[in-house]
């Protein structure tokens, strides 16, 4: 038998729609988990993907990517490669694994929903090879770093972190059950597929991949590349489905969902990122500052995907967050390393003199903003009194994106108008914001957002005991030998003004 092109027969493959008869329509797609907007179902039929591939050729490839990455992790396995990275970038990969490995099944989830609940064949389809992907994803994730529990510990968060109580995967779990798991299926393309993965996670793969090439990590560069091509396919069942929207006039909704993601995702994405690129990478293998990166590829690609589909950039991107790009992660990165044991990862103080310098240059006026804190810390190490560098109560926290609120740090380096947080009193209870953005996303939809307690919230109603930092820790679940120090044993307190290597 002759074999057909694949042009003769992958359009009918992968586009198999049909007027249901046998259920009504409202019970094969109920609103709550597809959220068609009313939309008629042939409506949805002319939805069409850009990137096309066939189950052969998806199994072809990912055969082939999975040869290279294990074969490549094998080989690191049985080297030092590990050992002789810099404590700085070992701290950035511990802390992508704890917040990202099991978030990457649950992204499973969201494609599952997706695979079910989207009203197109094609999208189904799509969303089907997006499942096998993310838990691919998940699993390479938290496989990789088992295999380094020898040599550090902590990398056992991979698989740790989200069954916890620590901050950080409280906020991760409360973005990806906001994204993903507790999402309809249109809600999901838009805020999981079009903002995170268009927007913020293919890209920064891109950036991290050639930054643990630079640094000698071949094996977290293979895994974090072998990903990233998987990103680039299934994150784009985002814009055929906001076309549909737009198509038949619900421009306004998808709009608000976007904005709704983007907010929450560049709070995440700053914390991560934005502390791993601006001080925990080696300085000589910084080819750019966490802002530059922003700028160039963030920034650009969503003012273009705006531009490309008919929205607008989001009402709060000039005021809120080009605004932060300019101080939040830096404040985030004096938070978390003041509050270092409770994180799992070792913080990278990273302010050597030559980073200072190199601080400076990128972000002007650093040194006399962020720069005179960590002259009081510097001065307090020198001194033998470590005692001073650590906390003694814990900070307010956001009630939507579940950070510590920085906004003392934000007014004091002159960029927001008042070192408060946003108040809000609602059913009887009072919720904290960091931001207008993350206050006007509770207000879109309380009864979504109500009902959480922040680790604040849970101290001061009584569930964590004793109320101490101690009893907090341990309600995080950070034995004393997991609990975050200085990367560098604080060598950077120490360093010559003329070094220009990193702990020197």
């Amino acid at each position: 038998m002759p074999r057909l092109a694949r042009s003769d027969w992958y359009d009918l493959a992968r586009d198999m729609n049909w007027t249901v008869s046998y259920v009504d329509e409202a019970e094969a797609w109920p609103e709550e988990l597809s959220a068609s907007q009313g939309i008629a179902a042939e409506k949805w039929w002319g939805w069409d993907e850009p990137y096309k591939v066939s189950y052969p050729e998806y199994v072809h490839n990912q055969v082939g990517k999975d040869a290279g990455v294990y074969a490549v992790n094998s080989v690191v396995a049985r080297s030092r490669m590990f050992a002789e990275l810099d404590p700085g970038w070992k701290s950035a990969i511990i802390a992508h694994y704890g917040a990202i490995a099991i978030g990457e099944y649950l992204a499973g989830i969201a494609e599952m929903r997706m695979g079910r609940f989207g009203r197109a064949a094609a999208w189904r389809n799509m969303a089907m090879f997006g499942t096998m992907d993310e838990i691919r994803h998940g699993q390479i994730q938290t496989y990789f770093p088992y295999g380094l529990l020898d040599a550090e510990p902590r990398a056992d968060w991979a698989h740790k972190a989200f069954h916890t109580n620590e901050w950080g995967a409280i906020a991760a779990r409360h973005l990806f059950d906001d994204m993903f798991t507790a999402n309809d299926a249109v809600s999901t393309a838009l805020q999981l597929t079009f903002t995170f993965e268009t927007g913020f996670t293919n890209l920064q793969f891109l950036g991290m991949a050639a930054d643990a090439m630079e640094v000698g990590d071949l094996g977290f560069s293979t895994l974090i590349s072998s990903i990233q091509t998987d990103e680039a396919r299934h994150a784009q069942q985002g814009e055929p489905t906001i076309k549909i929207l737009i198509e038949n006039g619900h421009s306004e909704h998808a709009q608000k969902l976007i904005d709704h993601m983007f907010w929450r995702s560049w709070h995440v994405f700053a914390l991560l990122t934005g502390l791993s690129m601006d001080y925990y990478t080696p300085l000589e293998h910084r080819s750019q500052s966490f802002k530059e990166f922003m700028d160039e590829w963030i920034v650009k690609q969503f003012l273009d995907q705006f531009r490309d589909v008919g929205l607008e950039p989001s009402w709060y991107w000039k005021d809120h967050f080009l605004t932060e790009l300019n101080w939040y992660h830096h404040a985030l990165h004096l938070g978390v390393w003041f509050w270092r044991p409770t994180v799992w990862w070792n913080p990278d103080g990273g302010v050597s003199p030559a980073e200072r310098e190199w601080l400076e240059e990128k972000y002007p006026g650093w040194n006399d903003s962020f720069g005179r804190y960590w002259d009081e810390i510097g001065r307090n190490v020198r001194n033998g009194k470590p005692e001073l560098t650590l906390p003694e109560t814990f900070p307010m926290v956001c009630n939507m994106c579940q950070i510590p609120l920085v906004n003392p740090a934000g007014f004091a380096s002159g960029h927001l108008k008042s070192p408060l947080p946003h108040i809000l009193d609602h059913g009887g209870r009072r919720y904290t914001f960091c931001s207008e953005p993350c206050q006007w996303i509770f207000q879109q939809n309380p009864a979504r957002f109500e009902g959480h307690m922040s680790i604040i919230d849970r101290f001061l109603a009584g569930q964590i005991q004793p109320p101490t930092v101690p009893g907090a820790l341990a309600y995080m679940g950070l034995s004393p030998e997991e609990m975050g120090q200085d990367a560098e044993d604080c060598a950077w307190a120490f360093a010559d003004a003329t070094s220009l290597k990193k702990g020197a």
